[in-house]
């Protein structure tokens, strides 16, 4: 694969997490499968990136709803305390089991995700 093919793919993949990642959508379960199935990078460098661009596009996310008045911050200090909490349990975890055993636990996750969107789009 030629560097500008790669570098184009690296800045599409980017912009599309960031627009999904700018709805609130997450970023990420575009970005992981984008960049595992596409590129053929590793799953463990793959959700590091995203932990990284997630940074970035969460504080300008959280800035612009804030400006406009969509942020309430009651009862976020339980979701950010226990956020932390297994926020480390979960990398800890992450480093210690193979990316396949993760690309197979993220698949069900997004098969999962998917058929109860499904669902509740059914129901109304």
């Amino acid at each position: 694969m030629s560097i500008y093919l790669l570098v184009f793919l690296y800045i599409l993949f980017g912009f599309t997490a960031g627009i999904f990642g700018g709805l609130g959508m997450g970023g990420g379960t575009l970005l992981i499968p984008l960049l595992t199935i596409f590129l053929g990078l590793d799953q463990k460098l793959c959700q590091g990136i995203n932990l990284v661009s997630f940074l970035v596009m969460a504080l300008f996310s959280l800035i612009i709803h804030y400006k406009n008045g969509y942020l309430k911050l009651d009862g976020t200090k339980f979701i950010v305390i226990s956020g932390i909490i297994f926020s480390i349990c979960g990398a800890l975890l992450a480093g210690c089991l193979p990316s396949k055993i993760l690309k197979i636990a993220f698949g069900v996750f997004l098969c999962i995700l998917s058929i109860l969107q499904v669902v509740k789009v059914l129901k109304k």
